[in-house]
């Protein structure tokens, strides 16, 4: 389990999914299914699409949920003529906390380059909101063992320029991409000897503080059933979670972790 200094961070990444009416009755369960021993154990996150935003921060203001808002993306410039874009001021308006920063379907689909997460991870940290950096290897470079160096590189590149301060209070998604939404999932001792090699890029890097301090999450077909075993792993704090998280009750459980550890 996470460092007793690191407080876990779970957050349910919907992606293109739930319109405004679902999405409020998904926070509405979730906020019903969470306790405050959860919250107290565990930091909650929700990042509904963008037509989202404003439905579920009226809902989580309204009804006092200790959830935090997030966004799925961001572009990195504060304003201009870029559109279908959202600035990070746009999200600061509506009290998002966490932003994700190019997941690796925007690697993928759209072309996003570790150059862009490290414009966008600076513009979010510029707006006063915490990035979720995401890094994560192929299956193909990790049969060929290249994961730990393409992984690397993706630190690298995408927190280039950060202090050790800064880069101690951000988060960092691992997350495989060969396990995200195929039903694979790293096993447990996979998923924590790249969240330990992460630590350590970070420490070489930046310092031994700054290493202790960041969070680093596991994602990729994270579900009720592995998430205690996962989350169980001195290098794993907390879960980026996708489809399980559209499901208000096996989100729970999925946040719920700590209480099935031994």
């Amino acid at each position: 389990m996470a460092s007793n200094d690191r407080k876990p961070l779970t957050s349910g990444n919907w992606k293109m999914n739930h319109n405004h009416f679902e999405a409020i009755q998904t926070i509405q369960k979730l906020a019903y299914a969470l306790d405050k021993d959860d919250y107290q154990a565990v930091d909650v996150s929700v990042h509904p699409p963008f037509t989202d935003l404003r439905s579920v921060q009226t809902v989580i203001q309204a009804d006092d949920i200790p959830v935090a808002l997030g966004a799925q993306n961001v572009h990195q410039a504060a304003n201009g003529a870029f559109t279908g874009e959202i600035s990070p001021t746009m999200l600061q308006k509506l009290d998002v906390t966490y932003v994700i920063v190019v997941h690796s379907e925007r690697r993928e689909l759209f072309g996003e380059t570790d150059e862009i997460v490290n414009a966008k991870a600076k513009a979010v940290l510029a707006a006063g909101m915490t990035p979720i950096v995401c890094c994560g290897e192929t299956l193909a470079e990790r049969n060929a063992g290249h994961a730990e160096s393409k992984v690397a590189g993706q630190i690298s590149g995408s927190l280039a320029g950060l202090d050790a301060a800064t880069i101690g209070d951000l988060v960092i998604a691992y997350e495989p991409i060969w396990a995200i939404g195929t039903g694979e999932t790293a096993t447990p001792d996979d998923a924590q000897q790249m969240c330990a090699h992460i630590r350590s890029l970070v420490m070489s890097e930046w310092g031994s503080t700054t290493a202790a301090s960041v969070r680093i999450q596991y994602g990729g077909s994270v579900k009720p059933g592995n998430a205690s075993e996962l989350m169980g792993q001195p290098d794993i704090d907390g879960a980026l979670v996708g489809g399980a998280s559209l499901d208000a009750g096996d989100f729970a459980r999925i946040v719920k972790f700590p209480l099935y550890q031994a």
